[in-house]
């Protein structure tokens, strides 16, 4: 298989409320008979069609990942997961799609991080005890980046949205899809990119177009240089997070929100619906995401609020709150391995035609 590079008051409700899920109960896991019933009502609920073969396949993986589903709520954990649209592929499939890109491999390929060595950041002396970029209108909707290796764009566009919105006022939405089709030096568009080389990218080029210009289809193209030659949204540069460091990375956050790599291919993680997740997972990074906030629960556990590209039917309306504060250095899942955040050092954006890097077409 091809090596891969490193692929969310009213409205606090709207913001903090979990996504209505897919209920079951013990008696729906009493037989077979009651099992094919759940899972024509699971298949119904998220509009999946299957072929009559292939519905007696997925059935049995169906089966087990409702009683992983079942056995995990029933332990004391503070997070709780849910059949959502995953519940019947394995999780081999999940991770090979979704969480499939080999970041942690690549970065070693990588030498030396490109961009600023500086962290602008390093001086603060203190933070705020909860930030959430979401509640200051710096945050867009969730998007799904579906059957796309294409995370990496995802984790980048989320993190230059909130530092425009921040600079300018104005929050608007980013072009994955440019991304993926003209960011292709370095990145590989659906079989996966890197955060840092898609900053490079936007800064050499002279911004981004909107999503409305250059929208989403989750698939490769070829770069359409008449849509991208008018930025809407510029950067000037970006800069890592130093490594395996949280209280760094709080630092950041605090200020902007910050793209990050974690590993997200654990059947936990694959059904996530709420809480604080803190389930297995080690530092293989196979997945971009975006740290937009922090908190702590009321029983004093900290976590980070971070943005996924799985839709807003997964997690809580997107979104998955992660334990921050652990006591490995790498901070759960990878997340303080390879963090990085664009640099904007003005309040406009282009007022005309980009200069097109030539050596991306």
């Amino acid at each position: 298989m091809k090596m891969r590079f490193f692929c969310v008051a009213v409205l606090l409700a709207l913001v903090l409320g979990v996504t209505k899920g897919f209920d079951f109960h013990e008696n729906d896991l009493a037989s077979e008979e009651s099992l094919w019933d759940l899972y024509e009502r699971w298949r119904s609920h998220h509009t999946i069609s299957r072929s009559l073969d292939e519905k007696h396949k997925r059935f049995n993986v169906f089966k087990e990942n409702v009683m992983h589903v079942h056995n995990t709520n029933k332990m004391d954990k503070p997070y709780k997961l849910k059949l959502n649209s995953f519940a019947d592929m394995t999780n081999h499939e999940f991770r090979s799609i979704y969480a499939g890109s080999k970041i942690k491999h690549h970065m070693m390929f990588r030498g030396t991080p490109r961009g600023s060595g500086s962290f602008m950041y390093e001086r603060e002396d203190s933070v705020p005890a909860s930030v959430d970029w979401r509640l200051k209108g710096a945050v867009t909707n969730v998007k799904n980046q579906r059957h796309c290796g294409s995370c990496w764009a995802f984790s980048t566009i989320v993190a230059v949205e909130g530092l425009n919105q921040i600079k300018t006022n104005e929050l608007v939405s980013l072009s994955e899809q440019e991304l993926v089709d003209c960011d292709t030096k370095h990145n590989h568009g659906c079989n996966g990119g890197l955060m840092h080389y898609a900053f490079e990218f936007i800064k050499r080029k002279g911004g981004i177009s909107t999503e409305n210009n250059y929208p989403y289809h989750a698939k490769d193209g070829t770069c359409d240089t008449s849509k991208v030659n008018s930025p809407s949204v510029s950067i000037d540069g970006h800069e890592h997070v130093p490594a395996n460091d949280e209280d760094a990375l709080l630092k950041a956050v605090a200020n902007q929100p910050v793209s990050v790599a974690i590993e997200a291919g654990g059947s936990d993680f694959q059904f996530y619906s709420e809480g604080v997740f803190n389930g297995k997972c080690g530092t293989e990074l196979d997945h971009g995401v975006a740290i937009v906030g922090y908190g702590t629960t009321l029983d004093g556990t900290k976590y980070w609020i971070v943005k996924n590209s799985w839709g807003p039917k997964w997690g809580e309306k997107g979104y998955i709150r992660m334990e921050r504060g652990i006591s490995d250095k790498e901070g759960l899942c990878g997340i303080a391995m390879e963090a990085s955040y664009p640099i904007k050092n003005s309040s406009t954006n282009p007022l005309g035609p980009s200069s097109y890097p030539k050596d991306e077409l």
